[in-house]
């Protein structure tokens, strides 16, 4: 059996799937979003992490199976919504910047005026955007007190959705992506298939916060022991 989590913008669906591909049981968990300001939007780092657990449950429950019937975890999440937590206690140092979030609207302004949006496209593919992540990492670099001492001792790390679920999962043991998650930063080099030192540079991130960027296909390790999840379970990162 493969547990399946697919945690979203406005939910987290876990399937339980057989060897045979079917569906043998499905948990869903809503997800509310927060808009303090017009334009803003954020999320709980940790409900979205209780989300998973919650929906894992009831996925197990409507299959009626235990969890040592598990064979691996799958992930596929959203995309581009920014956390950053402390390496040492695992807590999140502010709101997720959700995908959806303008916040940063006018830092891209700025960089476009700087005449650098070409050279971004032609190392990401992308569009200079609020949208991507990079961005709203300078923003909490420029709006979280002490963030940048913190940054510069190394103890914060940086993820997107599927970073900051597999370091929970694997009690802070790993620390890495994929390069379908990367690739949606704007601080990823499509070409060269690395975090460039340039776009880092422009959006001034640095590179400590950043996660290792692993093949999507295979192992990105194995789960602590902690409801409703045993110890030793392989977690698979599929992107759709």
């Amino acid at each position: 059996m493969i547990l399946g989590i697919d945690q979203g913008t406005t939910g987290t669906t876990v399937l339980v799937v057989d060897r045979r591909g079917r569906v043998r049981g499905r948990g869903y968990v809503e997800i509310p979003l927060a808009t303090p300001r017009p334009g803003w939007v954020e999320h709980d780092p940790e409900r979205l992490w209780r989300s998973v657990l919650l929906a894992s449950r009831r996925a197990m429950d409507a299959a009626g199976v235990a969890p040592r019937a598990l064979t691996a975890i799958g992930i596929t999440n959203q995309r581009e919504t920014t956390i950053l937590w402390d390496r040492r206690t695992g807590r999140p140092v502010a709101p997720a910047i959700v995908w959806q979030c303008r916040r940063t609207a006018e830092m891209c302004a700025a960089l476009r005026r700087r005449g650098l949006e070409r050279e971004i496209r032609r190392r990401t593919g992308l569009e200079l955007d609020p949208y991507f992540s990079a961005t709203k990492i300078r923003w909490l670099l420029d709006h979280v007190r002490g963030l940048e001492r913190r940054v510069a001792s190394g103890s914060i790390a940086f993820g997107t959705v599927d970073t900051w679920l597999l370091w929970k999962l694997t009690g802070g043991a790993v620390h890495a992506t994929d390069p379908t998650n990367a690739s949606r930063t704007l601080l990823y080099d499509t070409r060269r298939g690395r975090w460039h030192p340039r776009l880092l540079d422009l959006f001034g991130v640095p590179a400590a916060l950043l996660p290792e960027v692993r093949p999507s296909s295979g192992s990105f390790g194995a789960t602590v022991r902690g409801a409703p999840f045993p110890a030793g379970l392989p977690i698979l990162v599929r992107q759709r």
